[in-house]
């Protein structure tokens, strides 16, 4: 009879009682979404704050100057280049900019920027001035 009493002990402590199941749940895909989004227009022109167009006299009149600078530019999307020119009233005369290329593809290239004086008026602007900003090019760009 001890013997009985030994087994039914035995089997009692090698029961399980559990509510849930000690197991491992595994992850599984049901589906995928894609994931989207609007590009919009980018344009960076790099070391702007170094860009100078410095004018210098036509060898065949003393009345005619120009300058250029090179802008290295990056874009995502077609660009078309403007400018405008706006004197600052230190030397008078005609001034006028230009861009070229005109345009860029996208990825971005070099730009070369011109500005030109004519009729300058050098009696408004002591002898032996330097760096005397005489005007302001304003670039703009455009979508192609």
């Amino acid at each position: 009879m001890a013997v009985v009493a030994l087994l039914a002990v035995g089997v009692q402590a090698g029961e399980i009682k559990l509510h849930e199941w000690p197991c491992s749940f595994v992850s599984v895909e049901i589906t995928s979404i894609p994931v989207v989004m609007d590009v919009g227009y980018w344009i960076k022109i790099k070391d702007q704050d170094k860009l100078k167009i410095k004018l210098v006299q036509d060898e065949q009149d003393i009345h005619k100057f120009k300058g250029c600078t090179t802008m290295t530019v990056e874009n995502n999307f077609n660009v078309v280049f403007s400018c405008s020119i706006s004197a600052t009233g230190a030397v008078p005369g005609e001034y006028s900019c230009s861009v070229d290329p005109a345009s860029l593809p996208a990825g971005g290239g070099t730009v070369t920027v011109c500005a030109t004086l004519v009729k300058a008026d050098l009696s408004k602007t002591p002898g032996n001035s330097k760096d005397v900003q005489v005007a302001t090019v304003k670039i703009k760009v455009k979508p192609a």
